[in-house]
């Protein structure tokens, strides 16, 4: 079967280095979970190195010609190839215990990607992969920043953020405008905040959809006259870590009952 020729509206951009492959397939831990799901394998560049593990592997894939050449050359993944929009698809569901996510991620779904990750928490204990590099660097980065961000946040609430590799953009086909980087979430132990987590959510993004500004005046259609006063909402969001976003997130939620 000839090989799948990349699609430019599905972001895919396939890895042709074997040894980068390796690298990030050895990324996962493979502990407190028996399950991989990879999101987009394409050609299984990545997939061959996982089905050499100790683990039980399934991939999501959207692109029907993907689908057809791993089904002609990966007669191991029969029954585990979820021919499905990971967006949209309930792999939870699928899955039934634990697991965890990797994979090449197309570009122009990265960040829904990990928002996905932050709904399914409760089932990943860990994530890794490859994203464009100014966006792994965004998960992992720390507050002063001017990419710290909504994802810097949110990501860093509830898993261990570490930025492992960059990846050049020539061991691509076709090659990217941009570098990659590889990254590893590890779920903390304690994932569930002292604070309402859906008010928590709501804080971060809208701090963040206004960063300029002082929370004062961001959070301001949250903030009770008794509480706009405390000198945290004088900062700015990126100023912020996310242990203080839960704090505010106590405050308000307390002042608004």
């Amino acid at each position: 079967m000839e090989l799948v020729r990349a699609k430019k509206h599905l972001g895919q951009h396939f890895l042709k280095d074997l040894n980068i492959a390796q690298k990030i397939a050895d990324t996962l831990t493979l502990q407190n979970y028996c399950k991989v799901v990879e999101i987009g394998p394409g050609m299984g560049v990545l997939t061959q190195f996982l089905l050499q593990k100790n683990t039980e592997v399934y991939v999501v894939e959207i692109d029907r010609e993907s689908v057809a050449y791993l089904e002609a050359h990966y007669p191991q993944l029969q029954g585990k190839i979820i021919a499905d929009d990971f967006l949209k698809y309930n792999i939870a569901n699928s899955m039934g215990e634990p697991f965890a996510i990797i994979g090449n991620f197309p570009y122009n779904i990265s960040t829904q990607i990990v928002f996905k990750l932050l709904e399914l928490r409760e089932w990943v204990p860990e994530f890794s992969g490859m994203f464009q590099k100014e966006v792994a660097e965004r998960i992992c980065e720390q507050p002063g920043s001017k990419t710290y961000g909504i994802l810097s946040v949110l990501a860093q609430a509830f898993y261990d953020a570490e930025y492992l590799f960059t990846v050049s953009e020539h061991v691509f086909n076709p090659p990217p405008k941009v570098k990659s980087g590889v990254i590893r979430l590890k779920r903390k132990d304690n994932y569930h905040l002292d604070c309402n987590e859906e008010l928590f959510f709501s804080v971060v993004k809208t701090a963040f959809n206004q960063r300029r500004k002082t929370l004062r005046n961001s959070l301001k259609a949250l903030l009770t006259d008794k509480i706009k006063e405390s000198p945290i909402f004088n900062k700015r969001p990126e100023q912020l870590a996310w242990q203080e976003f839960v704090a505010i997130t106590k405050m308000i939620w307390q002042h608004s009952r």
